[in-house]
């Protein structure tokens, strides 16, 4: 559908909206929920697109949620992909009963949903960890694919997690959220935020301790295990971005606040300059005070200091937001190790965030440059 059919079916709904708000002729809440819906089941009569996509939609939810629990409507959907085609349901619905038959609660189980996910990833992402809540051993597993157009916030990526955790909805929703944003969050691969993202968490009770319901010593400890688990999984993520060769780690410490912190990281891993002097293993600091520069934060850049770090060593390269004299030829080891780390000190308060990326390579503009064709 183009773009203009859209306005105006848009600019419809809201005036319907008004005119039988101010006319008295419908509650406010009425309007707001009918007059939507109706406009809704219109498109999805005349608009192909539109009737397609929500019909495929409804039968692959009933078809895989009636397969494996015998009831319609229990089961999750989702999807990446090339952006506007059409799912083939049909194909979709013939592979059902294998893949149910072939469910298995084992490691091989897992090992095959983890292959079975991956589109231009290079290597399965999956992992598990435990820990220990009220007196009870708690495990938390999971599986993720992501390998480009992948930005904050978060990015063609999927990520399905599960715990035997006593834990309510509420509260493990808030889990979730509140650890999204410290881990799948804060990666980028090409700084193309994606139309399709899906992380979601399952829990079963199994474990047998007390039940969370409230915040507390056992829900941090939830979250504890939760963030460490999805920060394993997006640093997966972003190590495999797509032509990678190096996963980059940027610690920003010294900052007047974690969100500062944040956002100057997130600068940093998502310049393209920054990114293609890590390939090429050239100490270009400047490259990194210019994107700290552009973030948007408030700084003074004669407290900036700035290094890079990795198993063969680290090499300070600004002080006080001056370059300084430093061993090439130790920097060229430092950053040709596949994860290297941008340290940066701001000098501004003592709060703290990491995020991370990867370089950009020839392959990469190769793999997209004919992903459709």
């Amino acid at each position: 559908m183009t773009s203009l059919p859209l306005a105006i079916l848009g600019f419809v709904t809201v005036i319907v909206m008004l005119i039988l708000i101010m006319t008295k002729k419908a509650s406010p809440l009425v309007a707001l929920i009918a007059v939507p819906v109706v406009t809704g089941i219109i498109a999805c009569f005349f608009i192909a697109d539109a009737e397609t996509g929500v019909v495929d939609f409804i039968t692959n939810f009933k078809s895989l949620g009636g397969m494996i629990t015998g009831a319609k409507g229990i089961g999750s959907v989702a999807a990446t992909g090339v952006i506007g085609q059409t799912l083939n349901v049909a194909v979709i619905e013939q592979g059902m009963p294998e893949l149910c038959a072939a469910a298995a609660h084992t490691a091989a189980g897992s090992d095959a949903a983890a292959h079975a996910i991956m589109t231009t990833d290079t290597v399965k992402k999956e992992l598990a960890v435990e820990t220990v809540i009220g007196g009870k051993t708690v495990r938390m597993g999971g599986i993720a694919k992501g390998s480009g157009m992948i930005h904050p916030n978060m990015g063609t990526m999927l990520c399905f997690l599960t715990t035997d955790c006593a834990i309510s909805s509420e509260m493990i929703k808030s889990a979730l959220l509140e650890t999204v944003q410290a881990s799948f969050n804060r990666i980028s691969v090409d700084g193309d935020t994606s139309t399709n993202d899906t992380c979601c968490v399952l829990a079963n009770g199994l474990a047998g301790n007390p039940v969370i319901t409230e915040k507390g010593p056992d829900y941090d400890a939830f979250v504890e295990a939760l963030r460490a688990l999805c920060v394993e999984l997006a640093k997966k993520m972003a190590s495999d971005g797509e032509g990678a060769t190096h996963l980059i780690t940027c610690t920003v410490t010294g900052a007047g606040s974690e969100q500062s912190a944040e956002t100057v990281a997130k600068s940093v891993i998502g310049s393209a300059l920054t990114k293609a002097a890590i390939f090429g293993a050239d100490a270009n600091w400047g490259r990194v005070l210019c994107a700290m520069g552009y973030s948007g934060e408030d700084f003074n850049p004669d407290k900036v200091d700035v290094a890079f770090q990795s198993q063969a060593g680290s090499v300070q390269v600004c002080a006080k937001g001056r370059g300084l004299d430093f061993d090439e030829d130790l920097a060229k080891r430092v950053l040709t190790e596949h994860d290297v780390t941008i340290a940066i000190t701001m000098g501004e308060g003592d709060s703290s965030c990491t995020c991370w990326g990867c370089d950009l390579t020839y392959e990469y503009v190769k793999i997209n440059g004919d992903y459709r064709t």
